[in-house]
């Protein structure tokens, strides 16, 4: 699989984390109560106390959170009808007050705030201030956890959504390579058969051992680097039987290619553009140059054809390679980090160069 693409997959996957469950509720008000009884024991040294004023107290708060979070959010600020939401939360706020006020004076203590200096037996504003605080931290925690959970959902969707579409566009580049050097290679055979040439039998022996390399490599997300190579080979034989004494190929290979892997079919595109841009252009002798060179877990690739003196338009990659180029260019950049390979397209003493650099695993 390509660098890339491997690496995007296995970033974290956060559904799993937002599935939330009924029990996961449970469990963060169960935990949620009981350090919140024992935080009150300690500041009151009275764990009865605590333990009542807390069982009266949860309630209230789990409705009020999960009327904003589940309803009120989704209902105004969702929607920006901000001052309905206002008015909505300040009116839950005090109706719960007084439920509150009246469930802890009566069944709990006439001190319904046990925590201030001196004794509140009745509703005052001190009172209702610091109950409504409290009350808007624990809906504002709530909220926010909600919110965070949410959020997450939303970035797993995407996440899922643009793994697919990177896996599809991927799978739609090396898809796009065979069919198109396939075509190419049957004008050669289409060529042969109307000169009744006798060479046309090992061309399509030579076509058969190609057509083997892209039934199954394409379907792989990296291939041999030797067996990328032989596909290359056998491509360049079957050009020599087409363009005969014209044409001259210097392959050289250094550096150990064994063990080396490389997406398939990457190469083959870069020596298609020779040909089909030099070799088929070019009224006299033809030179191709191509060099592989690994070390280092890098593989230097580079091919060069002379240019054909009745066609200098090498300036546009898009003109000059069509879709083999630009399917290049494109399955590079997401196959594989900026630091991971590079490429570069230019011309120099009436050649014209494609180096690339790419990181072999």
């Amino acid at each position: 699989m390509d660098v890339r693409l491997r690496k995007f997959l296995r970033r974290p996957n956060f559904l799993g984390t937002t599935d939330i469950k009924p029990w996961h509720h449970i469990l963060f008000w169960l935990v949620y109560f009981v350090f919140n009884t024992f935080r009150w024991t300690f500041i009151h040294d009275d764990f009865l106390l605590s333990l009542h004023t807390n069982l009266i107290g949860f309630p209230i708060h789990i409705f009020l959170a999960y009327l904003n979070a589940y309803y009120l959010m989704p209902k105004f600020i969702y929607t920006k009808k901000y001052v309905q939401y206002t008015v909505c939360i300040l009116l839950a706020l005090v109706l719960m007050l007084l439920v509150k006020y009246n469930l802890t004076y009566y069944l709990v203590s006439k001190d319904v705030m046990p925590e201030a200096q001196e004794v509140i037996d009745s509703l005052t504003i001190g009172y209702a201030v610091q109950t409504m605080i409290g009350e808007v931290y624990v809906i504002s925690f709530f909220t926010a956890i909600k919110l965070t959970i949410d959020w997450l959902r939303e970035s797993s969707k995407l996440h899922n959504l643009e793994k697919r579409q990177l896996t599809t566009e991927l799978r739609f580049l090396r898809s796009q390579v065979s069919p198109h050097f396939f075509f190419n290679t049957l004008n050669n055979i289409y060529a042969l058969t109307l000169e009744k040439s006798d060479q046309a039998p090992e061309v399509i022996l030579k076509l058969s051992e190609l057509m083997r390399y892209l039934l199954y490599a394409t379907k792989k997300q990296r291939q041999d680097l030797t067996s990328e190579i032989n596909c290359i080979r056998n491509y360049i034989d079957l050009e020599r039987i087409r363009f005969n004494d014209a044409l001259e190929v210097d392959m050289n290979i250094s550096g150990d290619i064994t063990n080396c892997k490389i997406p398939p079919m990457l190469l083959i595109p870069l020596i298609e553009n020779c040909f089909k841009h030099g070799a088929s252009k070019n009224i006299g002798e033809m030179k191709i140059s191509i060099n592989v060179e690994v070390y280092d877990r890098f593989m230097d690739f580079k091919v060069s054809n002379s240019i054909p003196p009745v066609n200098n338009d090498y300036g546009d990659i898009k003109e000059q390679g069509g879709i083999g180029l630009s399917n290049v260019k494109k399955r590079l950049e997401l196959g594989y980090g900026k630091n991971d390979y590079d490429l570069k397209i230019f011309e120099k003493d009436n050649m014209f160069n494609v180096f690339l650099k790419l990181k072999v695993i």
